[in-house]
């Protein structure tokens, strides 16, 4: 796990990439790296490349990158390629290994394989080679977003790096993208590839690039195909999801230093570290988060429970409004973005605990996303159903339960009425497209906190389609995997940008084994009513592993998906915090906002929402980048002692 970073020119009149640009790259995401830096220039100073090491791998000094191939290619690469013995064994014929680590085997990949070389990877990466035989620049990311690889140009040149702070000292100006804005105000994440930075671009999950005579392409080398198999039982999948899972886990342990594991309390982060204490004993921390002064959002008991079945040793940590206070600026500072709801907060200080014992950890990422673990999809498909009821469609093969066999399950909505309530207000029985926005819009209740011409609703509702729908290039049998493709494209990869900056943040390599292509492109496969069998959520995983996971996990139906009690808070400490945030005349200079409205509302609701929590978050990214902008600018020859809050 690494820092990654370059300048490529895009034509001849470009000024000869500096040294000291890639220093500053490295530099501000010396977190991502902090045992080794290395930085490359071409001799004829249109490229350059730099890289900070966080050493998982071959820790010798063999690993160290910008990595040379045989033919003058250069590497550099985050991330972890877990088949990299299989690569090595197949490739060794036709290269000569100088040392042990992943990174060489991608250079004998691209070497063999070119541009297809992705395709062969196994794992999370975003990787970038210089091949001086073409004059080309060749780079990807793995098929998820895992890993972050963020780029812009100027014309001239083109720069790229692990985090959109690095690109900050070149971007001629600060600039906020309204449509991605809009899409975070909707969504609190953005669709595509546009950042919250105008003019910044995230290079896709399963998607590569080629800068090759001053020309720029993007091509996709991977999506999740939908080709359901009817031909098999629920107990042919319910055993091959063993085998492919327990295989990836097995991949995942793949480190020369100490492993732990996340345990949240649930069912992904429990089966995870469960089945890794069944292949290594040795690495059996574990690490959870509490709020101990709010019972409600103590889940303590069951990541204990899961911890007893999995022989480990338990780390916890309990987090108060003063750690929120004296924390918040650093997380949003870390996302580079604004992204996702407050769980970033206890992410980043269950990552800090869990740094002070081990290098790398394990954690259940994605799991709500391939198996149906939302309320939301229950919700939207009790709606269907009734539909299909009334209108008599059950077999027309966009249902997989029926109105009677989803009600016994519809007590896991109880704490969601108020979402019911409004959900159902307007549009009830529209269609699907509709009704998912609908349920997973949060900027409804926008009442005049943002300038409506900041905002551009109809560029969201057609980007959403366009994705929801599958762009014409994905059919979906079922609405479950109408509303799963969509979490799993861009949900998910927001979910994946907050796991990769929180833990980075301090120097700790995450990793996520049911994030593993064999095993997505399986459960992609299996038909709706095997994977959310009468409306239960997580039915196929619970049945698969229903010998291994605890009781007391398995039964539960209160998972609150890491919730945070600001609320609670907000009747205290954090008060006087966020009246001043909006208070401030920072704030009541921005263009977006009508700060009036804001505080009027925060007055008139005395609670603290998720619309706060966006509001909020942009108010304080604003802080952290848009205005110490002349201070990035100044960074290359001049870097300021106290430019960020790192950690």
């Amino acid at each position: 796990m690494c820092g990654i970073a370059g300048i490529c020119n895009l034509s001849d009149s470009a000024k000869p990439v500096d040294r000291r640009e890639i220093a500053a790259m490295n530099r501000l995401m010396v977190h991502r790296g902090p045992d080794d830096e290395g930085i490359w220039l071409s001799d004829r100073g249109n490229v350059g490349l730099g890289h900070r090491r966080l050493e998982i791998i071959d820790l010798s000094s063999a690993g160290h990158q910008p990595m040379e191939g045989g033919s003058g290619t250069q590497l550099v690469f985050n991330g972890e390629i877990y088949n990299y013995r299989e690569l090595r064994k197949e490739l060794r014929a036709s290269w000569d290994f100088h040392s042990k680590s992943d990174s060489e085997v991608i250079l004998a990949a691209y070497e063999k394989w070119g541009k297809e070389c992705p395709r062969y990877l196994r794992g999370m990466f975003a990787f970038a080679i210089w091949d001086p035989r073409t004059q080309s620049l060749f780079a990807a990311r793995d098929r998820f977003g895992i890993k972050p690889f963020h780029y812009f140009t100027n014309g001239n040149q083109l720069f790229f790096a692990s985090e959109m702070k690095a690109l900050m000292p070149f971007l001629e100006n600060i600039e906020t993208d309204y449509i991605a804005l809009s899409e975070y105000l909707a969504f609190q994440f953005t669709l595509g590839d546009q950042t919250m930075f105008y003019g910044v671009r995230s290079l896709s999950p399963g998607h590569m690039m080629n800068i090759s005579g001053g020309q720029i392409h993007i091509g996709k080398y991977w999506d999740i195909s939908y080709e359901l198999d009817f031909d098999h039982t629920p107990k042919f999948f319910h055993e091959r999801l063993r085998e492919l899972l327990d295989d990836s886990v097995q991949a995942h342990l793949l480190a020369d230093v100490p492993i732990g594991s996340y345990l949240s309390g649930g069912i992904d982060s429990s089966l995870i570290a469960i089945l890794a204490s069944r292949h290594d004993k040795q690495n059996n921390a574990a690490f959870h988060g509490k709020f101990t002064s709010h019972p409600g959002y103590d889940e303590s008991r069951y990541a204990e429970a899961a911890a007893r079945a999995g022989g480990k040793e338990l780390h916890q940590a309990s987090m108060t409004a003063a750690d929120f206070l004296s924390n918040i600026e650093k997380v949003i500072y870390h996302l580079d973005q604004p992204t996702a709801g407050p769980g970033s907060f206890p992410q980043f200080m269950i990552s800090g605990l869990a740094a002070q014992h081990v290098k790398v950890i394990l954690g259940g990422q994605g799991g709500d996303e391939i198996f149906a673990g939302y309320a939301r999809y229950l919700i939207a498909y009790f709606e269907q159903c009734l539909k299909a009821a009334i209108e008599g469609t059950y077999h027309n093969g966009d249902f997989v339960v029926t109105a009677e066999s989803i009600i016994p399950n519809l007590s896991s909505l109880e704490e969601y009425k108020p979402l019911l309530k409004q959900f159902w207000e307007h549009g009830l029985f529209d269609d699907l497209d509709e009704r998912y926005l609908r349920l997973i819009d949060r900027s409804a209740d926008m009442d005049g906190e943002v300038d409506p011409t900041c905002l551009n609703r109809e560029s969201v509702v057609r980007n959403f389609q366009g994705v929801f729908n599958g762009n014409g290039s994905v059919h979906h049998r079922a609405y479950l995997d109408k509303m799963t493709h969509f979490d799993f494209k861009t949900l998910l990869p927001a979910l994946l940008h907050v796991e990769d900056r929180v833990s980075m943040a301090h120097s700790l390599e995450s990793r996520v084994p049911l994030l593993d292509h064999p095993l997505i492109e399986f459960v992609a496969t299996v038909p709706a009513d095997v994977k959310f069998r009468d409306g239960k959520m997580k039915t196929m995983l619970k049945q698969a592993y229903s010998d291994v996971l605890p009781k007391s996990i398995l039964g539960r139906r209160d998972k609150m998906g890491f919730p945070v009690p600001l609320n609670e808070w907000y009747q205290g400490e954090l008060r006087d915090f966020v009246q001043d945030i909006f208070g401030s005349q920072c704030a009541r200079q921005r263009d977006i906002f009508n700060v009036d409205r804001i505080r009027n509302s925060i007055d008139e609701n005395r609670r603290f929402s998720r619309k706060l929590w966006g509001l909020m978050s942009i108010e304080l990214w604003h802080r952290q980048f848009h205005d110490q902008a002349q201070s990035y600018r100044s960074y290359v020859n001049n870097p300021p002692e106290n430019m960020s809050v790192d950690v």
